[in-house]
This record gives C-alpha cells, structure tokens and sequence, in this order.
C-alpha cells in the first residue's frame, strides 16, 4: 500500500469512527422529551441518559489512550468500536430507563477507546506538514457529527421511534471494525503500564462530584447524601492528583499543566462544552416542550447553530497553522458567548424562530473556530510519544466539561423552572443560558491568554543536535 493510499485510508477510518462516537453525545437531546414520556423518566433521569455516557467517556478516556499505548492502538480501536457497537444495540432494546442509562454508561467506554486513539492515529499516520489541515478536516468531520446529532434524532424519532438513533450505529460500526483492523498500522506508545489507581480514584471522585450536582435540587443542597458525595468527590479527585505527581506511570502527567499553552488550552475546552452542552441539552427540550415541535423540527430549528463546523472547521483548521490556533479559539469563544446572550435576551415562551436564527448562526461560528485548532494547539506542547496521553487528555477535560454543563445548568433549571408551563420552562431556561454564557466568555479570556504559541516541543528536541554542533 503507497503511503499516500494509507493515508486516505487512516483519515477515512478514523474520521469516520469519531463521527459515530460524536454523534451519539447530541443524537439523544431531541429525543429526551419522547424518552422521558415513553419511559415515565425524571428530569433526573434525563440527565443521566446524557451524562451516563458522557461521565464514562470522560474519565476513561486517558485510560483509553494508555491501554493503545499499551496493547496497540489500532488493536484497541478494534475492540472499542465492537464495545461501542453492542452497546448501541443494547440501548435501542432498552425497556425502561435505568437499562437505557446503563447501556448508555457501556457506550461511552466504548467511545473512551475509540476517540482519543483516532486523534493519536491520525497524527502519526499523515504528513508532518499537513497535520494541522487533516486535523482540520478531521475537526470538521466531528463538527458535521455534531450538525446532524440533533437532526438526525429528531429525523428518526419523528419518523420511526427514538429506539432507532441506536441502531444507526450498529451498521458503521460493523462495517468500521474489518476496515480498520485491515487498512490502519499498528503503534505502540513509549509506555506499557496502566495506572489503575488513577482510574479508580479518577472514576470514583467525578462520579460523587456529578451525582451530587444532579441529585442537589430534589434531595437539597444541604442534605447528608449531597454534602457526602461532593464533599467526598472532591477528596478523591484532590487525592487522585497527589497520586499523579507521585505515580511511576501517571496516566494523566501533571507535568503537561506546567506548559501554558497546554493548560490554557484544556481550560478554555472545558469551559466551552460546558456552556455548549448544557444549553443545547435545554434548548431542544424548548422547542418541543414549549413551542410544540416535532423531534425533527426541533433538530432543524438548531441546525443553524450545529451545522456551522461543517464548513467553518476545515478552513480554520488549515489557517490555525498560519495565524496562530489561540487567536480563533478566542474569537470563536466571543462568538459563541455572544450568541447565547442573545438567544438568552431572546427568548420567550411565544419567541418567532426567526429571531433565533442569527444567534444560532453566530454561536455555530464561533463553535467551529475554537474546535478546529484546538486538538492541534493542544498536541504541539509535548512530544510525538506524548500524543497518545495528551490527546487523552484534552478529550477529557473537554467531555468533563459537558458533563458538569449538564448537570449545572439542568440543576439551575430545576430551581427556577419547571415542565408545567411553557413560561415556567422558559423562567428556568434564562438564568442557566446566562450562565453558559458567562462560562464560555471565561473561556475566550483563557484562550486569548495562551499568547503567541510556543514553539512545538518536538522541534526543540530534534534541533538539540544543531545546537550542540554550532
């Protein structure tokens, strides 16, 4: 196979395996209110639907990365796209909710293995020139993902049932599997140890910290089993750090913090899916809920917003290269924020779509400026060998990011809003889009604050040599 074929086929493979992990983090939001109805569900319920996959993503994702480091990452693509898969069949049988949640909880181990290590993949497998435009491309292609999750939903619930938005992923990821362990070279990364005291202190301080943010409105802020699950979430994530600096083989090296550009980067993609995710997860309920839309109008009245990756990212990704990454993520991040203050100052239970258009438009703009160069900025502050964890990484703070806007801005909505009216959801709906806001902007002053980007850690090393001989 000539290098230029593999690397059609290492994008294709692993272009299309992030679309399908991608797509399944929004293809539920317009099925929530058709879930919550046909399985009797709580908003609580609701919640864990989407948090269930996105908390299991998150936290394993760095073990992802470390078991492709360890065991070959295309060997374990492989095996996240068939866990992926069963478990997308298992959600589409789903008789009621608490199964639905858990099959939901085994889709995102699955997509904890497959996201970061086509990122990783990707990387190595095409031109050092041309990383920053495939990632680009690639960026795009998650950004499409993201186009087409609400519509797509909305699409097969409104014409078949929302069992369906899981059997869509049965048949890519049967095809998927053979073409990757076929088509993509097998890697290894520089270490093969797995921290699995990381992992269980990881896993074990996210999950009392999210349990205690969703529970917090209907058990009470002050109640023993809140105070406990956050008060204890929160040791476990302090002692989860104190274990990294100290480990032989972190699975999340603390050492990556001291660089800037590494740190500001993951700190803006955290803020940004916060704000991103937890007002898309209320705003597809609205135009159901209050406005009286199908599940597919719903998902195209937000297309204006999500389709804008589809044709921004690819152009953004190919000029990060040029004009430094840190100066869109910032000017998308403005964008962004400036697009939900204007769909919070908007809304109202009666509010003309049209109205909405261009917010949604300008959010969806500045969505693909910052998703394009990120993943590049990102892995440019460390070394080739260190790709695997980085990327790992920065997947995860960005999912935890989700996370934590799901569950915040839902607990905001339950305080001051309920499903009883239309005018009682929107009551709800406004205080936490202007908290998503307010994050987001945070974000841009993170990502302005990068500076000039630094440069890639892998040129210092391999200039080492001139500089010793000059």
């Amino acid at each position: 196979m000539s290098a230029k074929t593999r690397t059609i086929w290492t994008f294709a493979i692993t272009s299309a395996a992030v679309f399908m992990a991608t797509l399944d983090n929004l293809v539920v939001t317009t099925a929530l209110p058709v879930i919550r109805k046909d399985l009797h569900a709580t908003i609580q319920s609701l919640e864990w639907t989407v948090n269930a996959y996105t908390l299991t993503f998150a936290v394993l994702l760095l073990t992802g990365a470390a078991l492709g480091d360890r065991f070959g990452r295309r060997r374990m693509l492989v095996i996240g796209l068939a866990i992926f898969t069963l478990a997308s069949a298992a959600a589409a049988l789903a008789p009621s909710a608490g199964v639905l949640i858990a099959a939901r909880a085994v889709q995102g181990v699955g997509g904890a293995i497959v996201t970061p290590l086509t990122l990783t993949i990707l990387s190595a497998g095409v031109p050092a020139n041309r990383r920053g435009a495939f990632i680009g491309a690639w960026s795009g292609i998650a950004g499409l993902a993201v186009a087409l999750g609400p519509l797509v939903g909305g699409a097969v619930v409104s014409g078949i049932s929302w069992h369906w938005i899981f059997w869509l992923n049965v048949p890519i990821g049967l095809a998927l599997i053979p073409m990757a362990r076929l088509r993509l070279r097998e890697t290894y990364g520089p270490t093969n140890r797995l921290d699995l005291p990381g992992l269980a202190l990881a896993s074990a301080g996210l999950f009392g910290i999210v349990w205690g943010l969703v529970r917090g409105n209907a058990q009470g802020w002050a109640s023993t089993e809140i105070v406990t699950a956050l008060t204890a979430g929160a040791i476990l994530v302090a002692a989860f750090v104190v274990w990294e600096l100290r480990a032989v083989a972190p699975m999340l090296p603390m050492r990556f913090f001291r660089n800037r550009v590494f740190a500001l980067a993951n700190v803006a993609s955290l803020l940004m899916f916060f704000g991103m995710f937890g007002s898309i997860f209320l705003l597809s309920q609205f135009f159901q809920t209050v406005q009286g839309y199908s599940p597919f109008g719903s998902g195209l009245r937000i297309l204006p917003w999500t389709v804008m990756p589809m044709f921004v990212a690819p152009i953004a990704g190919a000029l990060s290269d040029r004009i430094g990454g840190h100066r869109l993520m910032g000017i998308g991040l403005t964008l962004q924020a400036t697009g939900l203050a204007s769909i919070a100052a908007l809304s109202t239970a009666t509010v003309p779509y049209w109205q909405l258009v261009v917010p949604f438009m300008v959010s969806g703009i500045g969505m693909a400026m910052f998703w394009a160069p990120v993943a590049n900025v990102v892995l440019s502050a460390v070394k080739p060998e260190e790709e695997g964890q980085a990327s790992g990484t920065q997947n995860a703070i960005r999912e935890l990011g989700g996370v934590f806007g799901v569950a915040v801005l839902a607990s905001v909505w339950s305080k001051y809003g309920s499903y009883s009216s239309g005018p009682s959801f929107v009551d709800g709906m406004l205080p936490a889009l202007w908290i998503g806001t307010a994050v987001v902007l945070a974000g841009a002053v993170a990502a302005f604050a990068i500076g000039k980007r630094r440069v890639r850690v892998a040129e210092l090393v391999e200039a080492e040599p001139l500089l010793e001989a000059a």
